[in-house]
């Protein structure tokens, strides 16, 4: 048996409960794969993308659902060194990727210096949006995960006074009949690290030459590495914590809130008090 089918194997096998079956469960529970979807599945080299892309693989092969899948790799400047270490990756992954390359770190470094980061992100997601439009794709498939959305929601609450996640999928407001998607939604970041422990996989932590020279000052001032630590000391008070932060943004009781967003019109709870 090849490497990559023993790491198939393991993602149906070993990691059945903690990886597979809520892969499988977030795409039937949010409806995020149809019948002749064509999905662009994008890597970035890191573990949650390269299990992203395993997963979409696993299920073409075993499920019902037909669609096409293609397995991108947005270079937007990485060193020799980092651009090498993912497509060994991939082929020792046995995934059929296509990179293609990007000035963004370029650009990045000479106007945003100081603050690379969202510029970064906002680029990167155009120059991905475009090439799902050239490869005629209607879903962007990202590799986020449930940890991902327990702490964009305390960011937003304890930084942002506001009650917001990072969603399951989402239409794109600037590339008509484009969606993204996430389906490893339901997965923890605990099972996608025993996954690479247990497959002797290494992938990057980060293949960004802004954070590679500062890292240890970026690590440090890191809202979200500060929630990750939030949580993980909440979780040994209550083991449960994370499942119901995740849970309560499917369950909020608008008989017990002061007010409700939508599409930018505020509602107070007021409105409708004497009523």
């Amino acid at each position: 048996m090849e490497k990559y089918q023993e790491i198939e194997r393991s993602i149906i096998k070993k990691y059945r409960k903690d990886i597979w079956s809520k892969f499988v469960k977030a795409v039937k529970e949010y409806e995020l794969i149809k019948e002749n979807d064509r999905v662009m599945v994008c890597i970035s080299g890191g573990k949650d993308s390269f299990l992203l892309a395993k997963c979409i693989q696993e299920l073409k092969r075993h499920s019902e659902i037909l669609f096409d899948a293609y397995y991108v790799v947005m270079n937007p400047g990485y060193t020799e060194k980092n651009r090498d270490a993912i497509l060994e990756n991939a082929r020792l992954l046995n995934i059929p990727i296509e990179m293609f390359d990007s000035d963004i770190f370029e650009v990045v470094n000479t106007v945003a210096s100081k603050s690379p980061c969202y510029l970064c992100a906002r680029m990167r997601r155009g120059y991905l949006y475009n090439k799902a439009k050239e490869l005629g794709c209607n879903k962007i498939a990202l590799g986020h995960h449930f940890d991902d959305v327990i702490e964009t929601t305390l960011l937003s609450m304890l930084y942002g006074a506001e009650i917001k996640t990072m969603m399951p999928k989402l239409h794109s407001e600037n590339f008509s009949g484009l969606e993204l998607i996430r389906p490893l939604y339901l997965i923890k970041e605990k099972d996608i690290l025993s996954w690479c422990k247990g497959n002797n996989l290494q992938f990057l932590n980060c293949a960004c030459k802004f954070t590679e020279k500062s890292d240890t000052d970026r690590e440090a001032t890191s809202k979200r590495k500060e929630i990750k630590e939030l949580i993980d000391n909440l979780r040994k008070i209550n083991k449960e914590v994370d499942h119901n932060i995740f849970k309560s943004l499917d369950n909020i009781n608008l008989n017990c809130v002061l007010g409700v967003k939508k599409d930018g019109e505020y509602t107070s709870f007021l409105r409708n008090y004497d009523n």
